[in-house]
C-alpha cells in the first residue's frame, strides 16, 4: 500500500537541508530503484520553482511500504529528520485513484 509522508520544516531549515540532502536523495533513489516511489519533493516557501534563500516549508513523499509501521520507521530514519530539518512528520495511508 502507498503511504503519504508529510513533513513540516523548522524555521530557516535551508542550511540543514543542504547538509543532509545527498543522503536524503539517496534514500529516495533507493525507493525509486525498487519501484516503490510514486512521488517526492519539497514545498517551496514561495510560489516559485526556486525559492532561493526563502527555502522550503516541508516535504511530501508518497511511496509503497508493507505497513504503516514500516512507513513510519522509514520516515523516522530520514537524514532530514536526523539533521533537525523537520518539526513535524505525519504518515498516512494513501490510495492512488488518478491518473
Amino acid at each position: 500500500m502507498y503511504y503519504a509522508i508529510l513533513a513540516e520544516d523548522v524555521e530557516n531549515s535551508l542550511a540543514l537541508r543542504q547538509q543532509a540532502r545527498p543522503a536524503h536523495l539517496q534514500r529516495l533513489q533507493d525507493l525509486a530503484d525498487a519501484g516503490r516511489l510514486l512521488v517526492a519533493g519539497p514545498h517551496p516557501a514561495l510560489d516559485t520553482e526556486d525559492p532561493g534563500e526563502a527555502g522550503f516549508t516541508g516535504s511530501l513523499v508518497i511511496a509503497e511500504f508493507d505497513s504503516l509501521e514500516d512507513a513510519t520507521a522509514w520516515a523516522d530514519a530520514d537524514p532530514y529528520a536526523d539533521a533537525g530539518v523537520y518539526r513535524r512528520v505525519v504518515v498516512k495511508p494513501y490510495r492512488k485513484v488518478l491518473p
